[in-house]
Formats: structure tokens, C-alpha cells, sequence
């Protein structure tokens, strides 16, 4: 790490001021110097606190702060441990995220950085990526389009396993017999995209 910003981290947390003005100064500092591969923050949602990661290629997580599972630690050990909260980086995503729950946004603009997801995954992903808004498709329907016909639990396994669900829209993605139990959000999702109560 070089020798300024040390010294400006141990300036800075000797004295004391707003935590908030003190994590921009970092992440602005890390960033300039070239030390922020993945900014994060956490995002409001009707579906509670969403946590999101951004590198410079894209958004690359965003997942449900509820869920048991460290989403940050994942990212640090699939894409790079220089993870640093940095507000400013995920504005287009939380500005989209809104647009989207308010009705407004149809189609996600933001760019999604694949880095941590690799082959068959990787297609099926990128395949529910591009289901139109409000529309469906059952497993076999996104392992036949990802190239394996037959993979349709491989394709299930690949969406159970979606880093960035809504923006890569995996509740889009149903059995062919409709929904599998227990999936509140995919109902609640769909819903809110068909307009519905």
C-alpha cells in the first residue's frame, strides 16, 4: 500500500468527525489510486435491504441482506478482497432499483460484470438476462437457449446460484408446471411487473 494513503487512513482514524465523510474520503482515495476494485453499499427495496457490488466493468453482486449468507465475502474471494463501501459507485443501480420498483424501468441498463460466473452458468444467466419484462420461461426453456436442452436442473442449479437476482431477472424463470413453492420475492416480483396488486 503506498506510504501517503497509510498515513492519511491513520490521520484519519485518529480523529475523530463523520464516520460517512470518512468512508468517501477512503473509497474516494482508494479509488483514485487505483487500490477499489469492488465498491458495495446498501440499497432500500420493498423486498427489504439489498447489498450491492459494483467493479469497474459492471454490477456484480446484489443480493438480500437478510439471507445467511456473506454475499461480500464471496465477492472478495471470486473477484478481488479490495472491497470497500463506496455510495457513489452503485447510484446508477439504486437509481434503476427504484425506477423499477415504482414502475417506471422495464429494462435494466446497468452493465452486470460476469467475472465470477463461468461457462454453462454463465449462458444460462445471460439467457434470463434477456427475458422480456413481465414475461416467463421455464428451466428447459433457458438451458435449451444456454446450449443444453437437457441441463434443465444444471440451468435450475445455475439460477439458485444468480448473484444478482432482479437485475439478472432469475425469478422470470419458472417449472413447467408454474411456481416452485416457497418463492415469495419471484411471486412478488412478477406481480409488480404484470401490474398487479
Amino acid at each position: 500500500m503506498d506510504r501517503d494513503l497509510e498515513r492519511a487512513l491513520r490521520e484519519a482514524a485518529a480523529s475523530p468527525g463523520d464516520p460517512d465523510a470518512l468512508r468517501a474520503a477512503v473509497a474516494g482515495r482508494a479509488e483514485r489510486e487505483g487500490l477499489l476494485d469492488v465498491a458495495y453499499d446498501e440499497l432500500d427495496s420493498p423486498l427489504g435491504t439489498l447489498v450491492a457490488a459494483a467493479t469497474p466493468r459492471g454490477l456484480v453482486m446484489q443480493a438480500y441482506a437478510e439471507d445467511d449468507d456473506d454475499p461480500l465475502a464471496l465477492v472478495a474471494r471470486r473477484v478481488s478482497p479490495r472491497v470497500l463501501r463506496a455510495p457513489g459507485r452503485l447510484d446508477p443501480v439504486r437509481r434503476e432499483l427504484d425506477a423499477y420498483f415504482a414502475g417506471r424501468l422495464r429494462r435494466f441498463e446497468t452493465p452486470v460484470d460476469w467475472t465470477p460466473v463461468r461457462g454453462f452458468a454463465r449462458r444460462v444467466l445471460q439467457r434470463t438476462a434477456a427475458i422480456p419484462f413481465g414475461r416467463t420461461a421455464t428451466y428447459a426453456e433457458v438451458a435449451a437457449a444456454a446450449g443444453s436442452p437437457r441441463a434443465h436442473r444444471a440451468a435450475g442449479n445455475a439460477l439458485g446460484a444468480n448473484l444478482i437476482p432482479i437485475v439478472v431477472p432469475c425469478h422470470r424463470v419458472l417449472r413447467s408446471g408454474g411456481y416452485a413453492g416457497g418463492l415469495d420475492r419471484k411471486r412478488l416480483l412478477l406481480a409488480l411487473e404484470r401490474g398487479e396488486d
